[in-house]
């Protein structure tokens, strides 16, 4: 399985000829759905669910099929995809992965602001992708992308769930609004905490694969 990281909070894994895209939100680059048999979404907010960029994927793909949580598939409206409602705790088969979900709800962003629904996903019980939300995956994971930077996230909170998770690998995930120097920060403490923990830890650039 190879995992590839376009911009900010996507991601696409790609495996026997099948293809699956994770939050392909607005700002995370071009061409996210191409080629694609289906897709993950975590949660409504725009950087990470794109519904026109879903809905002409769709019209140029009637087998597309979309997973997500209740709030996500009722804004899809007649989006033409094979649209599929999951919470926490199921589980399904789509484009030749097993996927678990986990979670419920996103990070509390603001007292003033809603708590929207979040759901992560565990696939092939190879890598975990919490959304965001630094959601306890239940089970060891062998590769944990790990929310990097947010409005609803401090550097000591993300430290602290790579502690608690103690993946085998990590790659940074929700690493959009960060300038050069922010990222030049990210990969120092990705860096040292994978040393402390004797495991790899580190940033995929925009484009950039690894195999799982």
């Amino acid at each position: 399985m190879k995992l590839t990281k376009f911009g900010h909070a996507c991601v696409r894994l790609d495996k026997d000829d099948n293809r699956l895209i994770i939050d392909p939100g607005s700002f995370s680059g071009e061409n996210l759905l191409e080629g694609a048999h289906a897709v993950l979404i975590t949660h409504e907010h725009f950087d990470h669910l794109d519904v026109h960029a879903l809905r002409a994927a769709a019209e140029a793909n009637p087998e597309l099929e979309i997973w997500s949580c209740e709030a996500v598939i009722a804004r899809l409206g007649d989006v033409p995809a094979k649209k599929q409602e999951v919470r926490d705790g199921d589980g399904f088969r789509t484009a030749g992965f097993d996927v678990k979900v986990v979670g419920e709800w996103h990070a509390l962003n603001h007292p003033d602001l809603p708590i929207v629904q979040n759901v992560g996903y565990l696939i092939d019980e190879q890598v975990f992708y919490p959304g965001d939300a630094l959601t306890p995956p239940r089970v060891d994971v062998p590769a944990l992308l790990v929310p990097a930077n947010a409005p609803w996230l401090k550097l000591p909170e993300m430290i602290e769930y790579l502690r608690r998770v103690r993946p085998g690998r990590a790659f940074s995930t929700h690493d959009g609004l960060l300038n050069d120097v922010g990222l030049g920060l990210l990969d120092n403490w990705l860096r040292m905490e994978g040393d402390k923990q004797g495991v790899e830890m580190g940033r995929l650039k925009p484009g950039e694969s690894v195999e799982l």
